[in-house]
């Protein structure tokens, strides 16, 4: 028996020890582990940039939505732009294709089951209150979370917000049905495309108007401070930025168009700056 103890004992030692290498080897390039939030069957990768006042960013890309956008298909990266003022705190949407988020379908709240992973993640880190930054989807989820927690939200910035086109009401449903739905239910047998379809009839089908997530008269009331960055592409018509611009009391709006040409982006990002910084708390 001592035989056997000393041998499982060493073969333990011997698998820290070769575990220990990757993360030593990390460690001299001054990496971190890649942290994840987990609830449940839930399980959320994140990353953190910088120091101060919590700012949450949403990446653009819509139900793909991952970290990774914001190194290669936003205008400007704002974990790198400010990181030296706010704490920035990212994450991969949950059940996007090529991200590392994973979770159920929850077909009959979907907008609500991507705020819990946002508001979740938030809670996780010990934020209470935080500023917000969205882009593309990020626009209907920020309204979502403006509903969810008003109080904790102290300042929103929506850039190229997605919105519904009267003239085009099934896009985002048919852009899922053909861009996340079917590389997901390849990758997850325990989702079918049946409940795909009926997930993002709830979201995208149900009530297609607008920013999807909140009335017209909700926005009018809100009392949250925001910024709105307009764009004019099929999925982000200028229309209903504007819209919302135009009904939130507390709101301003960026220069149009503020990414063409490119010269133009530094100072849309010095307008979020200013915007954030008025309303960053004392």
């Amino acid at each position: 028996m001592d035989s056997i103890r000393r041998t499982l004992l060493a073969t333990g030692a011997a698998a820290a020890a070769v575990s220990a290498v990757p993360r030593a080897f990390a460690a001299e390039k001054g990496e971190t582990a890649m942290p994840f939030y987990e609830k449940g069957n839930v399980r959320i990768h994140y990353e953190e940039a910088g120091s101060g006042f919590p700012l949450l960013i949403i990446p653009g890309g819509g139900l793909n939505s991952t970290i990774s956008y914001l190194t290669g298909n936003a205008p400007f990266n704002p974990m790198e732009e400010f990181k030296h003022e706010y704490r920035c705190i990212t994450s991969d949407l949950r059940n996007a294709n090529g991200g590392q988020s994973s979770g159920p379908l929850d077909i009959d709240r979907p907008w609500d089951a991507y705020s819990d992973d946002q508001l979740g993640l938030m809670d996780h880190l010990g934020i209470k209150e935080f500023m917000v930054m969205g882009f593309c989807v990020g626009g209907p989820m920020i309204w979502n979370l403006l509903q969810r927690a008003p109080k904790r939200i102290v300042a929103a910035v929506l850039a190229q917000p997605s919105g519904s086109r009267p003239e085009m009401r099934d896009l985002f449903y048919e852009n899922n049905m053909k861009g996340w739905g079917p590389a997901l239910t390849a990758s997850r047998p325990d989702i079918t495309m049946a409940m795909v379809d009926k997930f993002l009839t709830r979201m995208y089908r149900t009530n297609p108007d607008f920013v999807f997530t909140v009335t017209r008269d909700f926005v009018r009331a809100c009392q949250t401070p925001i910024l709105v960055l307009p764009d004019d592409i099929p999925p982000h018509p200028y229309a209903v930025a504007m819209e919302s611009a135009l009904l939130a009391p507390k709101s301003e709006v960026s220069l149009f168009p503020w990414k063409e040409p490119k010269e133009r982006i530094p100072l849309a990002v010095r307008q979020i700056r200013s915007f954030l910084r008025a309303h960053r708390p004392g």
